[in-house]
């Protein structure tokens, strides 16, 4: 009898030694790579972006190929695409899921087992994604790029750019929850500062041609609520703006390098960093529901002086002063 309950002693000590491997640890056991699923909107859009992660990853450690796999998918702004996806990650057994706030939701409804770290979320309290940020719990944490500050900086700059700004046309994926709470935000912030609305409500790469003709000059300026949609259109949305002759502000630096005049944000190659630090943590066997929800501490400035001169708008010296970065 007591060497049975030694021996049960034994195996209950093997196992809950082996619930508390890392899952690097875990993975390679069982034969493979650890793996992280790595879902985007769009390959060459967040090209700086996995390289910031990658680059990361490789000094925290991690060799691609040799010590981790990185399963890249994209979902060019297709919502079906997403839940391809998530299918996917789920049936490969992936060890992390990293995702921005368009996909998390759906990653999250596939998989309650899988750790996900969401980057670029504009409000994972208000999705749900998270139920406190400072102990996420469940299997979700991630980076938080709440915009409520921000979306008010980006309209007095707007102002301060654009002298006679009186009305601002707010381009948004109504279909998705966060950019539509985002652009209801926006509405209260303009008129706080004396500036009418203009809604450009898009769902489909199919609106934004309408959107703009319906728009007919009645905007001084055009503010886009970027989410994935918008980051997968970004040429298509920039070359009607630039067409219509609209002085455009935006979250990233990315819309800045197709023409648009000025973005104010989260440095994303900073943000992606971190994420690969959250991932780091959960490859080694950090629980990603006592990570806590991350909000960023680094913004930046950049500033298109060509379209400025194509727009006929000369940038004030003080905005120029506070510029982290002038594309010529």
């Amino acid at each position: 009898m007591a060497s049975q309950i030694g021996r049960r002693k034994f195996l209950a000590t093997l196992l809950g030694g082996a619930a508390a491997w890392p899952l690097a640890a875990r993975a390679q056991q069982a034969g493979k790579l650890p793996t992280v699923g790595f879902a985007g909107s769009n390959a060459s859009a967040w090209g700086p972006w996995t390289a910031a992660f990658a680059a990361r990853m490789h000094e925290l450690g991690w060799i691609e190929g040799r010590t981790l796999a990185i399963e890249y998918r994209w979902s060019e702004g297709r919502p079906e695409r997403i839940d391809e996806i998530a299918a996917e990650f789920v049936n490969r057994n992936v060890d992390v899921i990293v995702t921005n706030d368009s996909s998390a939701p759906t990653m999250k409804q596939a998989t309650s087992v899988i750790p996900i770290v969401f980057v670029l979320g504009n409000d994972p309290l208000g999705t749900g994604l998270v139920t406190n940020l400072a102990r996420p719990g469940a299997n979700v944490t991630g980076l938080s790029v709440q915009q409520t500050e921000t979306d008010s900086k980006r309209l007095e700059l707007l102002r301060e750019v654009v002298p006679r700004l009186r009305r601002v046309a707010i381009m948004a994926n109504v279909g998705h929850p966060a950019s539509l709470r985002q652009a209801r935000e926006l509405h209260a912030a303009a008129g706080a500062l004396g500036l009418e609305v203009v809604p450009l409500d898009i769902r489909h790469a199919e609106d934004i041609a309408g959107a703009f003709a319906a728009l007919n000059a009645q905007a001084d300026a055009l503010y886009i609520v970027q989410d994935a949609f918008a980051v997968a259109n970004m040429a298509r949305i920039m070359t009607f703006a630039l067409t219509a002759h609209l002085p455009t502000i935006v979250y990233s630096r990315d819309f800045v390098s197709f023409g648009a005049l000025m973005s104010y944000g989260a440095s994303l190659p900073a943000l992606f960093r971190r994420t690969a630090d959250f991932v780091d943590r959960i490859l080694r066997g950090t629980k990603p529901g006592d990570i806590p929800v991350e909000q960023p501490t680094k913004f930046e400035l950049v500033i298109n002086l060509s379209t400025a001169k194509a727009l006929g708008i000369t940038i004030p010296s003080n905005v120029l002063a506070i510029a982290d970065e002038v594309i010529e």
